[in-house]
Parts: C-alpha cells; structure tokens; sequence
C-alpha cells in the first residue's frame, strides 16, 4: 500500500513539473508585458533578465508552503488517503484549467486557482463526512478554513479598481510632465523621475524579495522595518544623482528603469507564487512521510494532524523550480499569447482588436463619454487647450513597432511595484495579475489609447479579462470537488486515471496544430504591418494580403456551392450541413478580417486610402453577400433533404450539373486571375455575364413553362428556382469581387 501511494506523490511532482510549465506561461504577463510592449530590448534580451530573476526569486524564496498544509482545511480531522485524494485533484484540475486559459491567450490568477481547487476538494469531502456523521456535531466549520478563499475574492475587487484608479491618474499626471515627445523633457525631469522609480523598485525587491527570503532572521527583518524611511530617503538622494548623471552621458534611463522593473516583477513572481505550483506537491510528500513513519499501514485512518506545522522547501526544489519556470519562459509560444493579449489591449495606436463589443462595454463607454463632455464644459477652455496639447501624439517617440512608449511602460512597472507593496503592508491578498494587468489597462485609457473607434472593444477585452479572473474561481471549485468526489469513490484506480488523463490532454494541448488555414494570415499581416512605417511598404502589405484574403474567400465559396449542388443532388444532407457550418465559420471570420483591412486602408497614404476606398468596400460587401447568397441556397435545400420531401427531377437534375460545373469553372479562373492579377482574364471573366445571365434565365422560363404543363412537385420545383436564382446572384457576387480586385490593385 505504501508504495502505492509513493507513486501517487511521485504522480504529484510530475503534476507539478506541468503546472509550473502552464502556470509560468499564464503568469509571464505579469512581469514582461512592460518591456515587451514598449521594445525596450531584443525578446531574448527580455528574457534572460526575467529569467535572472525568476531564479533569485525562486532561490530567495521563504520556501513556506503554509496554505497547502492548513490554509484551506484543518488537516487534523482527515486521514492520509482523504489529504491525497485531495492533493491529486488539485494538481490534475490546476494543470488542465491553466492550459485552458493559456490557450485561449487570457492571463488568470494562479492564486486563485489553487485556493479555490484546494476549497472545492476540500468542500465535497467535508460534505461526506458531515453527512456520515452519526452524531450531528461535526460542521464546515470544524473541517473548513474559508477566511483565505473570501479573502482572495475580496482581494479581487479591491486591486481592479484601487490599480485601475491609481493607473490612470499617475499616468495622466506623468504624460501632463513629459507629454509624447519627452525627449525634450528629460533633462529637467528624468533624475527626479528615475529617482522615485528606482526608489520604489529597490524597495520592492527588498521587501518583497529579500525580506522574506529563507536566510533573512528575525533582527534583520527588525532592522528593515525600523530604518524603512532613512532607507528610502537615501535611496531616492542616491539613485536621483546617478540617473540625471546617466542621462547626461547618454544613458537611456527609461530603458533601465523597464528593465529593473522586469527584473524585480520577475523576482516577486518566483519568490511569492511558488506556492501555487509546489506547494501542494510538498504538502502531499510531508504527508506521505509521516505517514511511512507513522501510520502502520492504515491510510483510512492515519490522521494529518502534522501537517498544522510550518515547513520549510529543501534548497534542490527551488533550484529545480527555477529551471524549470526559466526553460517554459523561453520556449513556451502560449505565454506569449497571454503576453499579447495585454500589450495589445493596451497599445497606443489602432490595430487588431481581439475582442467584439459588448453591450455593457457600450454603456460604459457612453457613460464615459457624458462625464467627459460634462467636464469639459466645466473647465476653462485655456485649460483644455493647453491640455489637449501636452497629449497631442505628433512627434511621439515610439521604437519601431512598439505598442507604447517607454514613459508609460516605466509607470507600468513602477506602479505595479508600488502597489504590491502597499498590499503586502496592508496584508491584502493582492495578484501580481491583477495588478499589473489592471495598472496596464489605467494607463493606456489616461494615454488616449482608448479611442472611440477602439474603446468598446478595448473595455469588452478587459471585462472579458476580469470575468475570466471570477470564472477561474468557480470552474476551480467545481472542477476539483468533483474530481476528488470521482476518486473518493472510485479509489486508486480513479487517482491513476485522472493523472494519467492530465498528462495526456496537455501532452495533445501543446502538440503543433496542423490544418489551419495560413493563405490569410491576419495576424502575421498585422504584425507585419504594424513593424513599418513605410507608407509603400504597408500599401504593398495592404495589397498582398487583401489579394489573399479573396483568394481564400473565392475558394471557400467554390467548395460551399459545390456542397450545396451535390448534395442536394445526391440527397446527401452531410454535405449540406458541412457547407451550413463551413458559411458560419466564414461569416465570422469575414467580420474580423474587415476590421483588420480597415486598419490596413488607415495606415497607408491618405489620398491612396481615399482613392481606394471604394474598390475595398465594394469588395468587402460582395464578399459578404456571396456568403449571404450561398446560406439562402443552402438552408432550403438542407431543410428539403432532412425531411424527405421529393428529390428533383432527372429533367431538372440534367439542367443542373452543367451549371455546377460552369460556376465552379468560374469560380477556379477567377481565384487564379486574382492570385496572378491577371488584368486580361478578369476582363474575359467580367466579359461573360450577359451570356450566364441569358443562360439562367432561359432555365428558370423553361422551368416555369414545364411546371404549368406539366403535374410537377410545386415545392421542389420553387426550391430548384430558388437554387437557379441565387446561383445568378452568386456569379453577380463573384464578378463584383474580380472587378474591385483589379480595380484596386492597378
């Protein structure tokens, strides 16, 4: 038996490999966000530094694993398989929740997660116990701790909005002293600005860095806190003379101030948010060695009372840890999905929204915009002025495909650091994610990131964030109370199982994707897009990749027709629902690529955006409509199939193959016309509508002849009608789609 559970521990630590993997992919937002959106340094540059300081903050760690032992339950009233089943249901549950979100590119509270896993496991196996109880005394409160989880939610709402206010009128009062172009500002303001900053980071790390670390004693912590404000006073004296002297030789002091946050974030991430990876892998391990020592074989009933004591993490697992955390940092693509998220919710100009709007964003943004025009009636209207002056953006210094400057990446940093602080002081549970998400989001509305074309989406994207740090809560709570229910009855066979199913779906979760569309890469364009500020440069990337955004657009509608056509022909309804679904995807998706292109017409020349513009919509709406067109095919005819009614004719049938075959024709030289720019062809294709026009229009009058002459199905017949019709406004579509194609690209 015991070497059965020392696999389970052994199973724990495997679990544990992933989830520091998942979690520091998922928490990476938190520290390099600032320095990855304002391109302080080359990424690997970025990297190494917040690499740095993941392995100080891991080896700094004070290695107590405190709310993995007692935080959530009291250990003394479950015995030793109970604790375990617990344990693994949290592991399982943390590695595949975060993976989910990582995926999905949204940044999540580990935190969060674990306190709420470890409060559903914990919950379902107390509700047992209440209910096996005889004699009625036992209650939650004799089996639960719940003052950390109301804790943490309490924390939740009291960092978004104490962040979010503190991030938007810092940065509003820093860009009123440097404005855009703060270049020409430093000289009188950057030793005083690097002074504070470097202040706050130093006394971050000290607090939250060095102050907790193992090796740090009582009478030194005593020292710290008894000498805080002569500390800091000399901090700022110090670090005020040695960044003005920076700058006076050259030195980019807003760089190194980035850079130092990154550092520090990094540091307090490690040091802090170990737990949430290990400590319940090393809860499980204290438990399985008392156990060995203790429990002469009877897991069932060997109580953990052991567990109310403090441990301490040997040194080699935070070395490990820290390796581990540094190799998933460098290598793992969804931490830069999460990162990319936040950058872009953030970024200083228009560019790819990854969000829609919501109707409470749009309330939001029409409550804002009433206040701010109340507000502006009340001030003067010099002020305004010269307000709307320190934030006018031309000649901003942006680096080459920046999101946003280095002065507000330096608050980013700086702030988030301060207000860490300030929680740790005020014993608030406060998330790193939250805090520096949530400064990041104040920053970027008091900047005027948040314009009126982007700010619902930009407020859609943050509630979208913020719901997600709420649903993490209740998915972990449910996820884990149910698994550990599962294995409570399903023993170690069910324990085996789910370890080995979590190993499984992120082994299949991390495997490269193949089959997904790349002829119309919108995001490579974007990205491209945004590196260049050359106006041919991005209209050459405008052409390109509208070109194959209709290429791909022509070879969708091909194979959608094609669907429709056969299967009705064939009664075949699979084929009808493929063709359903395959509309649904792309009326989707055309949405999104409308909006990308739009920001691409706003990037290039204005008099050629203007001249353009006409062509692009045209296009744009003929797209639209073939997949209009096509749906008002289709849905009938699925409709037809799935009840059976009657099949066309052989008449009808023999009309309609030459037909297919003609459009589909159409179809293959148009999409390779376009992919050639073929000017001639398009011309020959444009040149055949009459003669398709004519030849449809002779079917439909032969059908309608034949209907009055002869007893046909009326319902089938309107359907075949119907299928004639819209093949004409599909061809129509199609011609729209090459006549703007060769109008804007010549």
């Amino acid at each position: 038996m015991e070497m059965i559970f020392l696999g389970l521990v052994v199973s724990l630590f495997v679990l544990a490999t992933f989830d520091l993997m998942v979690g520091v992919s998922n928490d990476a937002v938190n520290f390099l966000n600032s320095a990855i959106g304002a391109k302080v340094a080359r990424f690997r540059t970025v990297i190494i530094v917040a690499s740095l300081g993941v392995l100080a903050g891991a080896l700094l760690s004070n290695g107590m694993m405190d709310i993995a032992r007692h935080g959530i339950f009291r250990p003394e009233m479950y015995s030793f398989e109970n604790l375990m089943c617990i344990f693994l249901a949290v592991m399982v549950t943390d590695v595949i929740l975060l993976d989910i979100f990582n995926s999905l590119g949204m940044p999540t509270s580990t935190t969060v997660s674990m306190v709420f896993e470890l409060l559903g496991g914990t919950f379902v196996l107390a509700l047992l116990k209440i209910v096996a109880d005889d004699t009625g005394a036992l209650t939650f409160a004799h089996l639960l701790n719940t003052e950390k989880a109301l804790s943490v939610i309490l924390g939740i709402f009291c960092s978004v909005a104490i962040a979010f206010f503190f991030g938007t009128v810092v940065q509003w009062l820093t860009r009123l002293v440097f404005t855009f172009d703060y270049r020409r500002r430093l000289k009188y303001f950057i030793g005083v600005f690097g002074g504070v900053a470097c202040t706050a980071i130093g006394y971050f790390i000290l607090v939250k860095g060095l102050g907790q670390a193992a090796f740090m004693d009582d009478s030194m912590k005593q020292w710290i806190a008894d000498n805080t404000h002569a500390i800091v006073i000399g901090g700022f004296v110090l670090f005020t003379v040695l960044m003005q002297s920076l700058h006076a030789a050259g030195g980019n002091v807003l760089k190194l101030i980035v850079l130092i946050g990154t550092f520090a974030l990094a540091m307090a991430f490690a040091s802090n948010d170990l737990v949430n990876f290990i400590g319940v892998p090393l809860a499980g391990y204290s438990a399985y060695s008392d156990f060995a020592a203790n429990g002469h074989g009877d897991p069932d009933t060997f109580m953990m009372g052991s567990l109310n004591g403090s441990a301490h993490t040997p040194f080699v697992f935070l070395l490990a840890s820290g390796a581990i955390m540094i190799y998933s940092l460098a290598t793992s693509k969804k931490a830069r999905n999460v990162v990319k998220t936040s950058v872009d919710l953030s970024r200083q100009d228009e560019g790819e929204e990854m969000f829609g709007s919501s109707s409470a964003a749009r309330s939001m943004v029409r409550s804002f915009n009433t206040v701010s025009d109340a507000c502006a009636r009340v001030v003067p209207a010099g002020m305004r002025r010269w307000i709307d002056g320190r934030f006018n953006k031309e000649g901003a210094v942006l680096e080459d495909g920046a999101a946003f400057d280095l002065v507000r990446a330096s608050v980013n940093i700086v702030l988030a650091a301060l207000l860490i602080i300030m929680g740790t002081s005020l014993k608030l549970p406060l998330s790193t994610t939250y805090v520096t998400f949530i400064v990041a989001m104040g920053t970027s509305l008091a900047d005027r990131a948040w314009s009126r074309e982007s700010a619902v989406f930009r407020i859609t994207g943050m509630l979208s964030v913020i719901g997600g740090w709420l649903i993490t809560a209740g998915a972990a709570f449910l996820a884990a109370g149910t698994v550990v229910l599962v294995m409570h009855f399903g023993g170690i066979a069910a324990m085996i199982g789910f370890g080995v199913l979590a190993v499984v779906l992120l082994i299949r979760s991390n495997m490269p994707q193949e089959g997904k569309d790349s002829g119309a890469d919108s995001g490579l364009f974007l990205r491209k897009l945004m590196q260049t500020h050359d106006k041919e440069e991005r209209w050459s990337l405008l052409k390109d990749h509208l070109q194959a955004v209709q290429t791909e657009a022509m070879v969708h509608a091909g194979a959608c027709f094609d669907n429709i056509v056969s299967g009705m022909i064939n009664e075949n309804l699979k084929q009808l629902r493929k063709a359903i679904r395959q509309l649904d995807r792309d009326n989707d998706s055309r949405k999104k690529t409308r909006h990308r292109l739009l920001v691409g017409m706003r990037s290039i020349d204005r008099t050629l955006s203007l001249e353009k513009n006409t062509w692009f919509h045209l296009a744009m709406n003929a797209d639209e409509q073939i997949i209009y067109c096509l749906k008002r095919m289709a849905t009938p005819c699925k409709e037809h199939v799935d009840n059976n009614f009657t099949p066309l004719n052989n008449s009808q049938i023999a009309e309609l193959q030459p037909v297919k075959e003609r459009v589909l024709d159409f179809i293959r030289r148009g999409t390779e016309a376009i992919e050639r720019n073929d000017v001639e062809e398009i011309d020959r294709l444009l040149a055949e509508k009459e003669g398709f026009k004519r030849h449809i229009s002779a079917l439909r009058k032969r059908q309608m002849d034949y209907l009055q002459e002869h007893d046909s199905n009326i319902n089938t017949t309107i359907l075949y009608l119907n299928i004639l019709q819209e093949t004409q406004e599909f061809i129509a579509s199609t011609r729209r789609i090459l006549r703007s194609s060769k109008r804007f690209n010549n």
